[in-house]
């Protein structure tokens, strides 16, 4: 199989467009039936850097039609599977797009960029809403050759190359800019692909000039490392022959017969040794849509409060966040317990901080609930984590003596530390009424979001205290102000939004009130009853705060 790879000459100047797009259409003239696959680079239809939106909407309206009518019209003649990138219209929005034309010149597939860059989101805004779903890695079959795809910034995520390896593809088709690289970490890259998903790596770029010693490198790496041909920064087309269907096999071990390197490595595989990961991760807290519902100390109407079936329930049900209650226990275990004292929701009946973690467990922390649940033992923040690190957004209560006194140090940098230990700072935030901590919080971890409570605050009063220590949120406390609604509220939830602040409301354990607080404009409510409250959302029309 010959293998062609086009590399255009790239210019930062949007001016030269038109005469770098007729240069690739010409380049692809030059392609001859002796060619089985031609690949071209990223964003073909956008030929010179865009720096705006406008920029790029102009040269897809300009240059897409031509671009795919020459990409067909390439196949047809030359015989061949031929692959372009480009900015391509999907029924949710324009992406960033691999089409793959079959030698028959229709379109046999299409891959969409999984990982995109900043400037795709913020300046582009190309749809982006798939990228937070989860999927199985696209392999197109054409012609007897299976096709996987990267474009791009997708190279960097090498944990997805072991996942596309278990697809058994023969050809991974690799369109990149990568304009910041060496010569030396592309060609490390398309090896360490190659290698990992045992399959050929055809990748195509653009050149930054003949004496860069970054970008460019279209180039093809076989399975065993080999560099069949690197263009480094030469303008056209080069090309390779290789048979895709032949497979790298290597020694799996002493004694073991010779193996692919993904099948090899798959008997080892520990995937919870990595970061979280598979089709229970939702998106994070900065752009989960809102209205949320929260499971209030978990899905508690069914089990008990603060107790892992509790949050399971909640989770299993789809709740976009749970809250719970933390505190230091007399050995610097952090735990999940609500009130200070034990006595209401266990068999024991001192301070909970007067425990170690050890004496705790010797009480039972379900029976109080019903029978069913009896033996139950207190959960340790680890315990939540890893069950539901990244499954569902973790509003934390810091639970103090009082609403005036810092915690200790060690309490709050071994919860950030559990919270890092399990890559959960994104889908976690702090809440609390207590002032000290909302300024330790903000010191020791300015990132993690933080929730400034209601105490006695009055609602002014609370969004002054949220801007004072850079709160994203307010949680508002219903029973302070039942007797001022509706009016009063709503200006405190307009007082807070105009200074893009989230609301939470504490709390609605009925349809009707959670849709009255949602009507008054809240972000997100609270509740003992999940399953039942959030219903409330429905016919909300959801949004992403930026």
């Amino acid at each position: 199989m010959k293998v062609c790879v086009v590399q255009p000459a790239y210019s930062l100047n949007f001016a030269e467009s038109d005469a770098l797009f007729a240069w690739e259409l010409a380049e692809l003239d030059q392609c001859d039936e002796t060619m089985d696959i031609i690949v071209l680079p990223e964003y073909s239809n956008v030929p010179c850097l865009a720096k705006t939106k406008e920029e790029m909407e102009t040269s897809y309206h300009k240059y897409s039609k031509a671009l795919l009518n020459k990409a067909s019209e390439t196949a047809k003649r030359c015989n061949a599977t031929v692959f372009i990138n480009c900015i391509y219209p999907h029924p949710t929005g324009l992406r960033n797009t691999t089409v793959a034309f079959s030698k028959n010149g229709e379109i046999a597939g299409t891959y969409s960029k999984q990982h995109l860059v900043p400037s795709e989101m913020n300046v582009y805004e190309l749809d982006k809403d798939y990228t937070w779903e989860h999927s199985e890695p696209t392999i197109l079959e054409v012609d007897g050759v299976r096709y996987g795809f990267l474009i791009c910034y997708d190279f960097y995520f090498y944990e997805a190359f072991a996942n596309i390896g278990r697809y058994n593809p023969e050809v991974i088709i690799a369109c990149a800019y990568q304009r910041s690289d060496s010569h030396d970490a592309l060609e490390i890259l398309a090896r360490f692909c190659a290698y990992n998903t045992n399959a050929y790596v055809v990748r195509s770029s653009v050149s930054l000039g003949a004496d860069s010693p970054v970008g460019g490198c279209s180039l093809i790496a076989a399975p065993d490392g080999k560099m069949l041909l690197n263009m480094k920064n030469d303008v056209g087309h080069a090309c390779a022959e290789f048979d895709p269907h032949k497979r790298y096999l290597k020694a799996a071990g002493f004694g073991n017969p010779p193996a692919t390197h993904h099948a090899y490595i798959e008997a080892g595989r520990r995937p919870w040794k990595y970061r979280p990961g598979g089709s229970a991760i939702v998106r994070h807290d900065e752009i989960m849509a809102y209205p949320r519902m929260c499971a209030h100390r978990g899905f508690n109407t069914i089990a008990p409060e603060n107790s892992m079936p509790a949050f399971g329930a909640a989770v299993a049900l789809g709740a976009e966040e749970i809250e719970f209650d933390l505190w230091m226990a007399k050995d610097g275990t952090i735990v999940s317990s609500h009130d200070p004292w034990l006595s209401r929701v266990s068999t024991g009946y001192d301070a909970i901080w007067k425990y170690t973690y050890p004496e705790l467990l010797r009480y039972d922390f379900g029976i109080k609930h019903g029978k069913e649940f009896e033996g139950l033992k207190v959960p340790t923040f680890e315990d939540i984590l890893k069950k539901f690190a990244c499954h569902t957004v973790m509003n934390i209560h810091i639970k103090s003596m009082d609403d005036i006194n810092p915690v200790p140090e060690e309490m709050l940098t071994e919860i950030i530390r559990l919270i890092d230990k399990y890559d959960c700072r994104k889908y976690s935030y702090f809440m609390s009424g207590n002032p000290a901590i909302l300024g330790q919080l903000q010191q020791l971890a300015p990132d993690i979001a933080r929730c400034a409570g209601a105490t006695n605050d009055p609602f002014e009063d609370l969004v002054e205290k949220a801007l004072r220590y850079e709160c994203k949120k307010i949680q508002l406390y219903q029973p302070h102000f039942k007797k001022n609604e509706p009016d009063y509220v709503a200006k405190a939830i307009q007082k807070a939004h105009d200074n893009g602040i989230v609301v939470n409301v504490f709390y609605a354990d009925t349809v009707e009130e959670a849709r009255h607080y949602l009507e008054l404009g809240a972000d997100t409510i609270l509740t003992n009853d999940y399953q039942r409250v959030s219903a409330a959302a429905d016919g909300f029309e959801k949004y992403l705060r930026r």
